[in-house]
């Protein structure tokens, strides 16, 4: 369904690509087509939108206020859209999910696929990011629902469901520590570390303890990818650091070992976010209630396995 103004359409892919030329390639159009409805748009709002800069186009102030305007209204029409395709008796839809990428060995392709086997007509897309850049997603309207860890308070976004999961250490089954019930960090300070980098929400979960070690530090390697630390610390490699969530084909057949930090252990909020005030789609409802369940069934196995999990010492 295409019932808003061309100008519309122009301009949401213009601040989705960085330029008039981009966004003319992706709508198929001439740059100079797509020009002449910025320029229009603009006159008719009466100030400009995008700041022209040598490297490209930046929203104004306007344009930023504007833009949220513009994200209201398309997703509204894709949600109307959606609505009078049920009334025709048309089963389809859209989702559009980002997710941190230590979610998508076990817990999201597990989603995934209880979704796109009951429903094989509805069209996913996904995208993996660092926590931040998952919620600047969900915030511009270029993912409908995202899946994050520690994610800050935020008056657009809206959390549907969440659940606090513990950080452990994370090694081979041949390392030293592997056949410890559980370890201290100081522990794991005495081998190679492996670590997330500062754009990563572990990162600063970490930040405390590691301010508590003598420098130098054994540090072996920063990463902001999760699934490079895992497969490091697989190998040998290293010690690293991670919450249960997303491991579990790697603990079930011994390829990785996880250990409680014994003590004031991290704990990480992963939720599962969407724009505030935001009306769902019913194929984004859907996705969203199943991450939902999936998540809670997570909590209630973090609280099961957590004991007398990091009592001691």
């Amino acid at each position: 369904m295409r019932v808003h103004a061309k100008a519309i359409r122009y301009f949401d892919t213009i601040r989705r690509t960085g330029s008039i030329r981009a966004a003319a390639r992706q709508l198929h159009v001439d740059a100079s087509a797509v020009n002449r409805q910025l320029l229009n748009l603009e006159k008719e709002v009466g100030l400009p939108l995008f700041d022209r800069l040598p490297g490209g186009l930046r929203l104004t102030q306007a344009g930023e206020i504007f833009s949220q305007h513009v994200i209201a209204i398309l997703q509204d029409e894709q949600r109307t859209s959606i609505e009078l395709a049920k009334l025709q008796g048309v089963k389809r839809g859209e989702v559009r999910l980002a997710s941190v990428e230590g979610l998508t060995t076990d817990f999201l392709p597990n989603v995934l696929e209880t979704m796109l086997r009951r429903h094989p007509e509805i069209h996913i897309h996904t995208y993996t990011h660092g926590s931040r850049q998952v919620g600047d997603l969900v915030l511009s309207g270029d993912a409908d629902i995202g899946l994050a860890f520690s994610m800050p308070p935020h008056a657009e976004l809206r959390c549907l469901s969440a659940g606090q999961f513990r950080v452990g250490a994370i090694m081979s089954a041949g390392h030293p520590l592997a056949k410890c019930a559980s370890v201290g960090f100081r522990d794991c300070a005495r081998y190679p570390l492996i670590l997330a980098n500062p754009s990563l929400a572990l990162r600063a979960l970490m930040e405390p303890l590691l301010t508590t070690l003598p420098a130098p530090t054994s540090l072996q390697l920063q990463t902001d990818s999760i699934e490079l630390m895992r497969q490091l610390a697989i190998r040998g490699l290293g010690v690293a650091f991670h919450t249960r969530v997303g491991l579990d084909s790697l603990l079930a057949d011994g390829r990785l070992v996880y250990k409680s930090l014994r003590g004031n252990a991290p704990k990480a909020n992963l939720g599962i976010y969407v724009r505030a005030e935001r009306v769902l789609p019913p194929a984004v409802d859907l996705c969203a209630a199943l991450l939902g369940e999936a998540l809670q069934r997570l909590s209630k196995q973090e609280s099961a396995t957590r004991g007398g999990a990091g009592k001691a010492g």
